[in-house]
């Protein structure tokens, strides 16, 4: 019979580790991303670049259009272009009472191509308190305000796009669930 040899033992160092004290916090976090996940109809933003090619935009109307026929409400932005105008047209088409659209500025302070595509959408809010704001400005405020009023956010952007970058750095601080579409 071979003689039993001592196994060698691991050291595992402890003062790396967080404080079990965070175990609860963190279990409490993935149960709440898991409901959310699970739950059959959800607040969900999308929000994304404003240059994307007619491909693009077409999927992403194609998507917002499932969501919403599935019972989601969509929260958007406004756009003549890109991934807000293409999830108005999307959510538009299946039901317009699933959208809400919130404006970095006035509605008066679009252009007239996005004043045109706002025409029927019964539920925008617009912010004459940021009327003396850039439009970078109060676009990171509003990217902010929408991501505060959703559960679930889907962001359509490209490496380089620090502004959405900086938009779902904050929505994952804020425990949302999050799915990033790169485009380039």
């Amino acid at each position: 019979m071979p003689e039993d040899k001592e196994r060698p033992s691991i050291t595992v160092p402890v003062n790396d580790l967080d404080d079990v004290d965070d175990l609860p916090e963190t279990s409490d976090q993935l149960a709440h991303e898991l409901a959310t996940i699970q739950q059959s109809a959800k607040k969900i933003a999308i929000i994304g670049s404003r240059n994307l090619p007619i491909t693009h935009q077409q999927i992403i109307e194609t998507l917002t259009y499932a969501l919403v026929v599935q019972g989601n409400s969509i929260i958007t932005s406004g756009g003549s272009s890109g991934t807000n105008a293409a999830a108005i047209r999307g959510a538009m088409k299946a039901n317009p009472q699933s959208l809400k659209v919130i404006l970095p500025q006035t509605i008066g302070q679009q252009p007239s191509d996005v004043q045109d595509q706002l025409i029927g959408i019964p539920n925008i809010t617009e912010h004459a308190d940021r009327a003396m704001m850039t439009l970078a400005d109060a676009s990171r405020i509003c990217n902010r305000e929408i991501i505060d009023d959703c559960q679930q956010m889907i962001c359509f952007l490209s490496h380089t796009s620090g502004t959405l970058h900086k938009a779902v750095a904050y929505a994952e601080e804020s425990h949302k669930v999050v799915t990033v579409f790169y485009l380039d």
